[in-house]
């Protein structure tokens, strides 16, 4: 009867405690991707129209978006070990005893898989900010200061 309510409780706790381990180390969580203009790190379509980009600029823009979700579409591998990463950690947590050495080399592997996901994400918007020009570079910076200040008011009026 004691395994059960192991088992049942684990069922019920792992898919929370994974999920939420993931959105936090995405920088995720409740309120941190409010739609268009919330106040996520993305908010970028909106802020880009207001950049005035040139012709030659959106074409660049377009090209290199097409280019990046090729890249996702064609790294499919790489969600296939994600998810066989988090399969595996699920046999782990279910099993009968717990194994702190293969849970930790698996967290670390999928921690690097994580920073590698983070690293070519910031990789792909550091070539998208490449396109702008100095002048634009200013008035994003100046843009998203705007944001995240009504960000951080909007954050503050919900606390009190």
């Amino acid at each position: 009867m004691k395994s059960i309510k192991k088992t049942l409780v684990m069922a019920i706790v792992l898919p929370l405690a994974l999920g939420s381990a993931s959105a936090m180390a995405y920088g995720g969580g409740k309120g941190h991707h409010e739609g268009k203009g919330g106040c996520g790190m993305d908010g970028g379509k909106k802020m880009f129209r207001e950049l005035d980009l040139t012709s030659e600029q959106k074409t660049q823009m377009k090209t290199l978006r097409e280019s990046h979700r090729e890249q996702r579409h064609a790294n499919t591998d790489t969600r296939d070990v994600r998810k066989a990463s988090h399969q595996q950690m699920q046999q782990l947590l279910l099993a009968d005893s717990f194994n702190e050495a293969e849970v930790r080399q698996l967290a670390q592997q999928m921690s690097e898989q994580q920073l590698d996901h983070r690293v070519a994400m910031l990789k792909n918007r550091h070539d998208m900010l490449n396109i702008l020009t100095a002048e634009q570079k200013t008035k994003l910076q100046e843009l998203q200061s705007e944001r995240m200040a009504k960000c951080d008011a909007r954050r503050d009026a919900k606390v009190n």
